[in-house]
């Protein structure tokens, strides 16, 4: 069964996720952003063992912390896309803009394309490639529990912001409605800021997306 905890992490309260088997005790950090000390605490309280990072996308608030987690619990990071290495290679940059701890760049062990899967115990994740945010981006999907983890793709009541470098609002409502949508409306999505919400909810509701 799959087990998650929600750990808001920096200034931008970025939801990074403790995923883990409840079978196996393997467990992944998506989008470690911050807080290297907390992370790797909480996954000693759960007594669960860390098998990787996986990333969404490269901006600061998701990636500021993959490379220090990754070294300290001997794991690989997996993700995002290829695209986005521009991002990770600006992470020190993105740091000092931003006022975050110092970030160190890497280079993913994984590059992810869209229909990849992703292993965690005895649970499988569908990797789908939804560009607009950022080139690179991508979400983890878990189709027996329903579950998604979409980054800043979506939100409760929002869509992702699209004025960086290298977004794209048509191809953001593009993955929006592409690939999402055929999750199935009650599948739970974990965004990378503020609740959960339901696709199906975002449909009826969202004034970027409702009705699409």
């Amino acid at each position: 069964m799959l087990r998650y905890r929600v750990l808001p992490v920096t200034a931008f309260a970025q939801n990074c996720s403790l995923l883990w088997d409840d079978a196996t005790r393997d467990a992944v950090l998506v989008d470690a952003g911050g807080e290297a000390d907390r992370l790797l605490d909480t996954v000693r309280s759960e007594a669960v063992t860390l098998r990787a990072v996986w990333l969404t996308h490269a901006h600061i608030d998701h990636a500021g912390a993959a490379g220090e987690v990754a070294e300290r619990a001997g794991v690989p990071i997996i993700g995002p896309h290829a695209a986005d290495q521009y991002w990770i290679d600006a992470l020190p940059q993105q740091a000092h803009m931003f006022g975050f701890p110092p970030a160190r760049a890497f280079t993913p062990e994984r590059w992810l394309v869209d229909g990849d899967t992703l292993q965690l115990g005895g649970l499988q994740f569908r990797v789908r490639h939804c560009p607009g945010h950022t080139p690179g981006h991508v979400v983890f999907h878990q189709p027996e529990a329903r579950r998604c983890w979409v980054g800043d793709v979506l939100f409760a009541g929002s869509i992702g912001r699209t004025d960086l470098p290298g977004g794209s609002q048509r191809q953001l409502l593009d993955s929006i409605v592409q690939r999402l949508w055929p999750m199935g409306d009650d599948t739970v999505f974990i965004p990378g800021h503020g609740p959960e919400s339901t696709f199906g909810e975002e449909r009826r509701s969202n004034p970027y997306v409702g009705g699409t």
